[in-house]
């Protein structure tokens, strides 16, 4: 809905897909059209935008949607999947251009139009997806060629996920030397072993709580950590140390 608030706000002709009774009334609400059928919402689109959680959602609906576009629509995929997905409906629907333009960044990030997208496919396309991504986007990334920008944001959920296991057992071993979960955080986050991943750990109510830490984050991480992994197999690529950082550490992220 963020990402929608924006699009309005920047006068962008919109029809958004929405089942739910709640978020009809919130579109409503910002004037902005809306269809419970994945055609309509599809049809006469010159970029259609998809953000999904993961690979079999986009599959459950691309059929209707790709199908309705008209020929040399742009299609910019916000999924953290596999590339071979989004090559795989490119050869199923020659008449669209797809890309892949996977995210880094929560609601916040988006409201304030600081959501960083790497984007992946054909210059001319690249290039259409982005002058409507950059309502809520800022930087907007190219990688290159159709499945670079999910390959660049896989490698960095990867790393991710190793930091916040190396962040984790930070927090332990403070633990058993007697210090507060919060406050070492806190105190590391302005010094030289702080991260990204150390930061969010320490913000907010659950400051320092593993648990509701792993509970927030672990379904995002778990997914992408898997997705990394099996396109690693693909391409026969050992993913080494980092591999073995996320085994190890403390948090269930395998």
């Amino acid at each position: 809905m963020p990402m929608v608030e924006r699009l309005a706000a920047a006068g962008t002709d919109l029809v958004v897909y929405a089942r739910r009774p709640e978020a009809q009334a919130t579109l409503d609400g910002l004037g902005v059209r809306h269809t419970a059928e994945l055609a309509e919402a599809a049809g006469g689109a010159d970029v259609l935008l998809l953000c999904l959680f993961s690979d079999k959602q986009l599959t459950e609906v691309d059929q209707p949607l790709l199908s309705a576009l008209p020929d040399g629509a742009v299609v910019a995929s916000h999924v953290t999947g596999r590339a071979s997905t989004l090559q795989a409906l490119a050869g199923r629907f020659p008449g669209v251009q797809l890309v892949d333009a996977p995210v880094s960044g929560g609601p916040g990030e988006i409201l304030a139009g600081k959501l960083t997208v790497l984007l992946g496919g054909a210059p001319e396309a690249r290039a259409r997806a982005g002058a409507v991504i950059r309502a809520y986007s800022d930087p907007v990334i190219e990688t290159g060629e159709l499945g670079s920008a999910l390959a660049v944001k896989l490698v960095n959920n990867f790393l991710f996920a190793a930091n916040v296991q190396l962040a984790a057992a930070a927090v332990k071993l403070g633990e058993a030397l007697g210090i507060d979960p919060a406050g070492l955080l806190s105190a590391v986050n302005v010094m030289s072993g702080g991260s990204s991943a150390s930061g969010r750990m320490g913000t907010g109510a659950e400051a320092g709580d593993l648990d509701a830490f792993a509970n927030r984050i672990g379904p995002f991480m778990k997914k992408d950590v898997a997705v990394c992994l099996e396109q690693a197999d693909e391409r026969g690529v050992d993913p080494g140390l980092l591999l073995d950082v996320v085994r190890q550490g403390p948090l269930p992220l395998l």
